[in-house]
């Protein structure tokens, strides 16, 4: 009959299952979302519509037992949580205090997953495909998920320097090509479009001190007023990056930033960017993003300022090893991705191979 071949035509209809979906409805890949042990949400590619439902009865099943039999998860021999603290005992010691908290966020996402499990049984394929997987679902950028790799690696690393563990899976994962050499910078017609945008003295005194110090995002808004020395026209930074403590020179625009925001009755230990309670502020907030959206400038975030600070250095003529020196860098190498910039410094370096008193005499010289 017409009626029932129409019916026997038509695509069959894939019942409803709490915590499977599509993420892009119609594509055939399926995910699964789930409350890990400790309440928090979950989301897992799986694939196909079955395998889908396997994958999340699976995880529930794991979850269940991981709250009422937790004994039968607890591996021997060193877990993942073990490492992960003496990591962040080694931070704590080693890193600045932005770092370390940085790399604490991402072990509260990654030892509900890994906690548990013996150090020596995580394989890089199972750090490869939570990279993915993650990296997929937070649409990450190669830059991002280099960060959680490296997180991982160093846990693994300095187990290794305690000697609880041997290996380091995560060392050997090829790390994602980040598109280093794209440097963005302010050109100094865009500089004054963007001054005309940041309306409050305090938030320009900042912008300046970022364009002409270089500085870190995490240490210029980690400075107190201790650091500062007005007269010597020089920060201090006790701990950088790399670890290692380091001077930065203040030019006349510098100072007469940090002027403007130094007020009377400041303690030593003051924080030199302060919120209205007098706490220290983390960063720009919002408004450096909104002064950089209302002067139409695309793809220009704070830290670009280091960028142009490093680019400005190179243009003028300064040598790299000291723009190195100003900018913090750990090597040379990251410095080197500026020296493009430069282009006239290789072109009169050649020149010098015509100077007469160069130029050998060739009358009785045999080839």
């Amino acid at each position: 009959m017409p009626g029932l071949v129409h019916l026997a035509l038509m695509p069959k209809k894939i019942a409803k299952i709490k915590g499977v979906y599509e993420k892009l409805p119609g594509s055939g890949i399926w995910w699964c979302r789930y409350a890990d042990v400790t309440g928090k949400l979950r989301r897992e590619k799986a694939g196909r519509h079955g395998d889908a439902i396997v994958l999340i009865d699976k995880r529930r099943t794991e979850t269940l037992q991981r709250k009422k039999l937790p004994e039968r998860f607890r591996a021997k021999g060193v877990t993942f949580r073990t490492l992960s603290s003496d990591a962040l005992e080694h931070s704590r010691e080693s890193n600045t205090e932005q770092s370390t908290r940085e790399l604490e966020l991402k072990m509260n996402t990654l030892l509900p997953v890994f906690g548990d499990l013996a150090a020596e049984h995580i394989t890089k394929q199972d750090i490869i495909r939570w990279l993915a997987s993650e990296a997929e679902e937070r649409g990450w950028t190669p830059a991002t998920r280099n960060r959680w790799q490296a997180a991982f690696s160093l846990i693994f690393r300095v187990g290794m320097d305690n000697e609880k563990i041997e290996r380091n899976p995560a060392a050997r994962i090829k790390r994602r090509a980040e598109n280093g050499r794209v440097i963005r910078y302010l050109t100094h017609e865009e500089e004054q479009i963007l001054r005309a945008t940041i309306t409050k003295p305090r938030q320009l005194a900042a912008f300046e001190i970022s364009l002409h110090t270089g500085m870190r995002l995490s240490e210029q808004f980690g400075l107190e007023w201790y650091q500062v020395d007005l007269g010597r026209r020089v920060v201090f930074l006790p701990k950088t990056k790399s670890g290692k403590p380091r001077h930065i020179p203040l030019n006349a625009v510098a100072v007469a930033a940090f002027e403007r925001l130094k007020g009377k009755g400041q303690g030593k230990h003051s924080p030199v960017f302060p919120n209205a309670s007098g706490e220290p502020v983390s960063g720009p907030r919002g408004w450096f993003e909104e002064a950089v959206t209302r002067a139409k400038l695309a793809d220009y975030t704070w830290h670009c300022n280091r960028h142009t600070f490093i680019s400005r250095l190179v243009v003028a003529g300064v040598d790299i090893r000291t723009v190195a020196e100003l900018a913090g860098h750990a090597t040379i190498q990251m410095t080197m991705r500026y020296a493009h910039l430069a282009p006239s410094h290789t072109a009169s370096a050649v020149d010098r191979l015509l100077a007469p008193q160069l130029t050998p005499a060739v009358s009785g010289v045999e080839g």
